[in-house]
């Protein structure tokens, strides 16, 4: 009895580690770090130095992790109609939401800070920009309209421009192009996962395009015509010289692969046809970056 009541203290702190490290949402800063650590190799002209690497990266992840906070902090009711999110600590009543609120602001300002302090002023720009569009314009607008997917696609795809720009000190045709591959490929991304969780969003009154539009139809055509878009637009980092001729090539079959997949999605219209699109999108991102920074000019 003794040993249990000691090391239940114990278990309760590591839940409550384990509830604010959810908050953060792990899985999608996995993406941040590792576009943003991208990017920063990618813009750099001169050998990496160390601190301002890790101060770009670590700075992203924290300003990415407070964001997610505080977005769940706002969509604490909502998350509580979904059985995707319904276990989450803010819904399930294990994390408050005044204290989701602090860790979330805590992290966002220590993220900005460090950024600001050992990275660029335009590094530390981009990233506010991150924090307002997601929790101003996006976290509000997602629930009156499905321009929201579009408008989240932006701060997603703004940490490898932070880290580029960390590196490289503008933004240029290579930083862009960054930028566009992670902004095109959010979109048949995310039409995979509304038409697979659409029963979700409808119950907690999200329209998004599964939800208006029980067809499919209008979320196929986005899957088809932003994939459609990728696909050339992955081939500037060889246009411009960023990459090489082996990066233009695999680019160029993922690409294909990727819009072949969006075409079937958006003629089928069924959830398997969503899971393939959606696994397709998981390899297509991490295998299009190695290249890239394999084959680096």
């Amino acid at each position: 009895m003794k040993d249990a009541a000691v090391s239940a203290p114990h278990v309760d702190s590591w839940r409550t580690i384990s509830d604010y490290v959810a908050l953060t949402k792990p899985r999608l800063n996995v993406l941040v770090v590792a576009t943003s650590a991208a990017g920063y190799y990618l813009g750099a002209t001169a050998p990496v130095g160390a601190t301002s690497f890790i101060a770009s990266v670590v700075g992203t992840a924290l300003v990415a992790g407070g964001a997610a906070a505080l977005n769940q902090v706002y969509e604490r009711d909502t998350d509580a109609l979904m059985k995707r999110t319904r276990m989450r600590p803010l819904p399930n009543g294990r994390v408050t939401s005044s204290e989701a609120r602090v860790f979330g602001g805590v992290l966002s300002v220590a993220g900005l800070a460090l950024l600001a302090a050992f990275s660029t002023w335009l590094a530390a720009g981009l990233a506010l920009a991150t924090l307002v569009i997601y929790l101003c314009i996006y976290t509000p607008l997602k629930r009156v309209s499905p321009v929201a997917t579009v408008i989240g696609a932006v701060p997603g795809a703004l940490p490898p421009l932070i880290g580029w720009t960390a590196s490289h000190g503008s933004i240029a045709l290579g930083g862009l192009a960054l930028f566009l591959i992670v902004f095109l490929w959010q979109i048949p991304h995310f039409m995979a996962i509304a038409w697979l969780y659409r029963d979700d969003y409808g119950a907690a009154g999200f329209p998004m395009l599964p939800v208006i539009d029980p067809e499919g139809g209008r979320a196929g055509r986005q899957a088809v015509g932003y994939a459609a878009a990728l696909l050339p637009t992955s081939l500037v980092p060889t246009i411009v010289g960023l990459s090489g001729t082996i990066y233009g090539g695999v680019a160029a079959v993922l690409g294909v692969a990727l819009l072949v997949l969006s075409v079937r999605f958006a003629n089928a219209r069924t959830n398997a046809a969503a899971r393939q699109l959606f696994f397709a999108s998981l390899v297509y991102l991490p295998l299009i970056w190695i290249v890239m920074i394999a084959d680096k000019r």
